[in-house]
């Protein structure tokens, strides 16, 4: 069986990669009829010569592999027929923007298997990138409120050579006393906030002692779905009716909108569910959040100063409560800034990589190289030119019904 490593060819460019050179030899020992082969790239993390180095061949095409691995969406006309691909297709929610790349696909006798429906029999997903999204969104929230004020000033994630030195920096963090973030979440988004918050040594407290104490330190607090959501009918929180029913919930955010300096939006949303505040919010006196890091990034969604996808390069941008409508960053004291880019592991494509690499091995590719049945089939979108049985809601969205 052949395996292709392919050259990221989504702009804006992207620069993790799904094994790194040592992941590929442990690959390569441990399943000895498997053989790897990495398509030439100027932009990926890892170089082609440190692929080279650790005996993997380097080549300029992948087209006689059976299984391509990427990361980011495939463009259409790089797309090779006849072939099993896995990458992240952000096909599953009937997003607009990838309808024609999933007709592609279909077109092209392609099997797509989409990371983010590798799950366990739980639902709970086996590879993901959460963590470090969560570790640089926290981290770019920081940041911005240093700039903002010209009190302390960090280099920016993308320029840090790996984990290790972004930890360094976060020592630089000097935060007035009483300075309050909250951040909401529990998943691997949010616990990778938590890291980078605690490393720049903000202490984490409850949410009781949140509202309604104060402190001589700067301190954070983690919010689950219960800690700003109750039912309509004042009801009991329950977390599976929460989930099947959201529309039935309110948000109870309001009581952290005097009280906070920064949020950290770490929380997966659902449309049906109550917006964490409002647009009229935003211009309530008591409204004290300064930035948000909006690390979810839906856009016109939970969070109105949201208003588009930042970029690595020019990650800040602020939010004018009183129009709506976003601005320069910093040109206001009277606006939020917010932080809102929407590929923030690729600030730390090593460490990223590196983690889900290790995801791949220990999860997935048993599955894929041995016994072909488990999260690797109830994963894959499209086979023989159709859409699998677990899909087939897409194929109105591929008609373009809807």
């Amino acid at each position: 069986m052949k395996v292709g490593i392919i050259k990221e060819g989504k702009v804006p460019e992207d620069k993790r990669v799904a094994l790194t050179p040592a992941q590929c030899e442990e690959v390569l020992e441990k399943y000895p009829e498997v053989e790897i082969y990495v398509q030439k790239s100027p932009i990926r993390c890892y170089t082609d010569q440190e692929y080279q180095d650790a005996g993997i061949a380097v080549v300029d095409n992948v087209d006689d592999c059976d299984i391509l691995l990427g990361i980011k969406e495939v463009p259409i006309p790089e797309l090779v027929p006849n072939k099993k691909y896995f990458f992240f297709s952000h096909t599953i929610k009937k997003q607009p923007y990838n309808r024609e790349l999933l007709r592609a696909i279909l077109n092209n006798n392609i099997d797509i298997v989409d990371y983010e429906v590798l799950v366990r029999e739980d639902g709970s997903r086996v590879i993901a990138f959460g963590r470090f999204a969560g570790l640089v969104g926290a981290y770019n929230g920081l940041l911005a409120y240093g700039k903002r004020h010209n009190i302390y000033d960090l280099k920016p994630a993308h320029q840090c050579h790996d984990l290790n030195e972004l930890w360094i920096e976060c020592k630089k963090v000097k935060l007035p006393n009483d300075f309050k973030i909250v951040l909401t979440g529990s998943g691997r988004v949010s616990n990778g906030a938590v890291e980078t918050l605690l490393a720049a040594g903000i202490k984490k407290v409850s949410k009781q002692d949140y509202l309604n104490e104060t402190f001589d330190s700067p301190v954070f607090v983690q919010l689950r779905s219960k800690d700003y959501h109750e039912k309509k009918d004042g009801g009991a929180f329950e977390i599976k009716d929460f989930f099947a029913n959201p529309s039935d919930y309110k948000s109870t955010f309001g009581d952290f909108l005097p009280v906070s300096n920064m949020l950290v939006a770490g929380a997966f949303w659902h449309p049906a569910a109550p917006v964490l505040f409002t647009k009229e919010d935003t211009q309530r006196e008591d409204f004290k959040i300064e930035v948000i890091a909006d690390v979810t990034c839906d856009i016109e969604g939970s969070i109105p100063s949201t208003k588009r996808p930042s970029t690595i390069a020019d990650p800040l941008y602020d939010y004018n409560p009183a129009t709506g409508n976003d601005e320069e960053a910093f040109s206001s004291k009277d606006n939020i800034t917010v932080m809102a880019v929407d590929n923030l592991p690729n600030e730390l494509p090593r460490d990223a990589s590196e983690a889900f690499g290790r995801q791949m091995i220990d999860n997935v590719l048993e599955d894929l190289f041995v016994t072909p049945i488990g999260v690797v089939k109830g994963a894959t979108i499209t086979h023989d030119k159709k859409l699998t049985e677990k899909f087939s809601y897409l194929q109105d969205y591929v008609d373009g019904k809807e």
